[in-house]
């Protein structure tokens, strides 16, 4: 996905419960065909851990002959988290790699020092047309391992630990959580879960890592007296263990992680504790001297 800056929704939700520390209101964006909701970055916090970008992507139904089309771009300085809960995407980067992703999967794609891709339906969902609904989200990469070679990892459904007990089913996605730990690897501290809780069910949010948020996918959740309905980014301050409750039956993403050792600098697709690395990725793109995306003629030129 590219990103670029737009105002904050007005916050309309209260909060009394301590462990609290902000609630967002994604904003809509239209990425042509299709809107998104980003949570992140935000005015008022640009990460929680290294997550610094998080874009809900649908609940779109494409029609037959249509899809997505997020044509070849570039990255540096962070990885890709690309998860889906309907429909199939087709990823191809510059490192050679083609794979298609479907629900429970997970594609990490680290951007290192730099790489480029495109996200595209797949042909036979494009010709029959296809539901899309799922997460992509980006890790900032600590400042000594920025410029770290490209690199990509996918992990099927099967593969992902899941949790099930009384009313709750939890898939580990990276880090540990619910007593699992994903076998991805990472190069900082950070977690991600894809929890479902039955009407009534309840989930711990355990203090085991410094930074820690709930994305409310949908449904409606309870924590000590306060409702939240989805969409929402609910952050919270450290130390505190958090349970959830369903009042309906609810889908949920805890993420989080050991916070980085600064801000980073965001400017479009690029990530970078470096103001000058920023610009230097910049005339990169725009001289062509990222490597090409095979199979791919199309690209997505530098926004003026």
């Amino acid at each position: 996905m590219s990103w670029l800056p737009s105002n904050d929704p007005i916050l309309g939700d209260t909060k009394s419960c301590d462990a609290l520390e902000l609630i967002i209101i994604p904003r809509v964006r239209d990425l042509g065909g299709f809107e998104v909701r980003r949570a992140l970055p935000h005015g008022k916090r640009q990460m929680v851990g290294p997550f610094i970008f998080f874009d809900h992507m649908g609940p779109v139904q494409f029609l037959a002959g249509s899809g997505m089309d997020v044509r070849p771009h570039p990255h540096i300085g962070l990885a890709t988290v690309t998860y889906l809960f309907d429909g199939r995407i087709l990823h191809r980067d510059s490192a050679g790699n083609v794979q298609e992703i479907v629900p429970g999967a997970m594609n990490l794609m680290t951007a290192g020092r730099g790489i480029a891709h495109s996200e595209r339906t797949p042909e036979p969902a494009r010709v029959s047309g296809q539901a899309m609904l799922g997460i992509q989200s980006w890790v900032a990469l600590p400042a000594g391992r920025e410029e770290i070679d490209p690199s990509f990892q996918h992990f099927d459904a099967d593969i992902l630990p899941v949790v099930e007990a009384r009313g709750v089913r939890a898939r580990i996605i990276t880090g540990s959580a619910f007593g699992e730990t994903a076998p991805v690897r990472t190069v900082s501290d950070w977690f991600y879960v894809d929890v479902r809780l039955e009407a009534g069910a309840s989930a711990p949010l355990d203090p085991d890592y410094e930074e820690r948020a709930i994305y409310l996918v949908d449904g409606e959740i309870q924590m000590a007296g306060d409702r939240f309905t989805g969409p929402r980014l609910l952050i919270f301050r450290p130390g505190d263990r958090i349970t959830v409750r369903a009042v309906r039956a609810s889908r949920l993403m805890f993420l989080g992680g050991a916070a980085l050792e600064g801000p980073r600098y965001i400017w479009w697709n690029f990530v970078s504790s470096s103001r000058e690395r920023i610009e230097q990725a910049k005339e990169d793109w725009r001289t062509g001297r990222f490597a090409p995306v095979p199979d791919e003629t199309e690209f997505i030129p530098l926004p003026e």
